[in-house]
């Protein structure tokens, strides 16, 4: 990967701008059997040795599995690079079927799910531990609440939302410090963009889910004529994209294939003129 500046994650935690995403791993975006965990943890490990640095996961993918193939694959979470990896994980979000899950934020669930992840990654802390929703049901002050605590008691080390709005941000900084925002935003979806410009501003991390907008990139001319300018994929340049656009946007792009891993990470390298940035900003 290129040596693009690391993003410091609150602060102490420098990480590589592009991370890996375990929700696409075999057999652990869906409910259902554990697939081939051989190929997962070959692509786990491939992505460390590619210079990953972080690696983006939840107790909820298949539930449960991804946590525990990133341990088998990664534990001690040591890279052949300078950087330890840091392993980013989510609570908040109970998945009992395919397709079919509930928020629980209580502060009492909330210590449960936490220390779950703790023992299937076999870590005595979580670098990053992300509330993957809020509950509307428990105040907001009870459920940073219980993340402080635990963060007190050094079960974490830094805290995350995933999927809020502005005012959400403003709201939670009143409680506790937060390291990371993950929300929906890539090249040709930016409504998340006020939200963005709000973490430029504190420095807080901002991880992108769906950073290749679900293929929809292939279908446009204009990141297709830019990609074959540089001899590149359209995800890639969307990538490439996202690296530029930001300092704080750390998109960590998930799959099961060594191939496509390989693809995603090569975007690091590939370098957009800025007349090509400006035809890319106009997209939106």
């Amino acid at each position: 990967m290129n040596s693009m500046r690391p993003l410091p994650l609150g602060g102490d935690l420098p990480v590589r701008r592009l991370g890996f995403g375990t929700g696409q791993l075999t057999g652990t975006g869906y409910w259902g059997p554990r697939g081939e965990p051989a190929a997962a943890v070959a692509v786990l490990r491939r992505a460390v040795e590619l210079g990953v640095t972080l690696v983006d996961t939840a107790d909820n993918y298949g539930p449960a599995i991804a946590e525990e193939l990133v341990a088998q694959a990664l534990h001690p979470y040591a890279a052949d690079s300078a950087a330890d990896v840091v392993v980013a994980t989510k609570g908040g979000v109970v998945r009992t079927g395919p397709n079919v899950w509930h928020i629980e934020g209580s502060p009492r669930r909330l210590r449960e799910m936490c220390e779950a992840s703790l023992r299937r990654l076999r870590v005595d802390t979580i670098d990053l531990y992300q509330l993957h929703r809020f509950d509307p049901e428990v105040p907001m002050a009870e459920q940073l609440g219980a993340l402080a605590e635990l963060k007190e008691q050094g079960k974490i080390r830094h805290i995350g939302l995933t999927t809020i709005t502005s005012d959400d941000l403003d709201a939670a900084l009143k409680i506790t410090d937060i390291a990371s925002v993950q929300n929906r935003y890539n090249l040709l979806d930016r409504a998340a963009e006020p939200l963005l410009k709000q973490c430029e501003e504190r420095g807080i991390a901002f991880l992108p889910w769906f950073p290749l907008g679900h293929g929809a990139l292939t279908e446009d001319p204009v990141c297709a004529e830019i990609a074959r300018a540089h001899d590149a994929t359209p995800g890639q340049i969307a990538l490439a994209w996202l690296l530029q656009h930001s300092p704080v946007l750390c998109p960590s792009p998930g799959t099961g294939s060594l191939g496509h891993l390989e693809e995603n990470l090569a975007a690091a390298a590939i370098r957009l003129s800025p007349e090509e940035v400006a035809r890319l900003d106009a997209l939106a």
